[in-house]
């Protein structure tokens, strides 16, 4: 017996910034620096892996994933992010308030950022 599954149609990029707005790129980019300046490049993979998997952008998975492997991470602590709330002892506590604070700015079904979250965060990183 043979299984057919449907499958939603792989995404395209919809427009080339760096050749439609080079301006809007550029400050994308100089953002992206700032913001993770003096930070852990495997945290920051594991940050932008966990908004990717909530954002079902299979492009960025992949992207992230090598990005990630190449700054260090193991193959496993990338798997298990998708279930890290099962999966908190892969996991240092700075780490989890990371992740949980981008699950949180992610998705923002409430409209805010939950304050217990922001103050796990808070208590694991530098205000600036």
């Amino acid at each position: 017996m043979t299984t057919t599954h449907a499958h939603a149609p792989e995404h395209t990029p919809r427009m080339h910034m760096a050749k439609l707005a080079p301006e809007v790129y550029k400050a994308v980019l100089a953002l992206e620096l700032a913001a993770k300046k003096g930070l852990d490049p495997a945290l920051v993979e594991l940050v932008k892996i966990r908004a990717s998997q909530l954002n079902h952008c299979a492009f960025c998975l992949d992207m992230h994933s090598k990005d990630a492997i190449a700054a260090g991470e193991s193959v496993e602590r990338i798997v298990q992010l998708g279930a890290w709330e099962e999966s908190r002892h892969f996991y240092t506590e700075k780490e989890l308030a990371a992740i949980e604070f981008t699950e949180a700015v992610t998705v923002l079904t409430d409209g805010f950022v939950p304050d217990e979250v922001y103050e796990r965060a808070a208590e694991q990183f530098e205000e600036r």
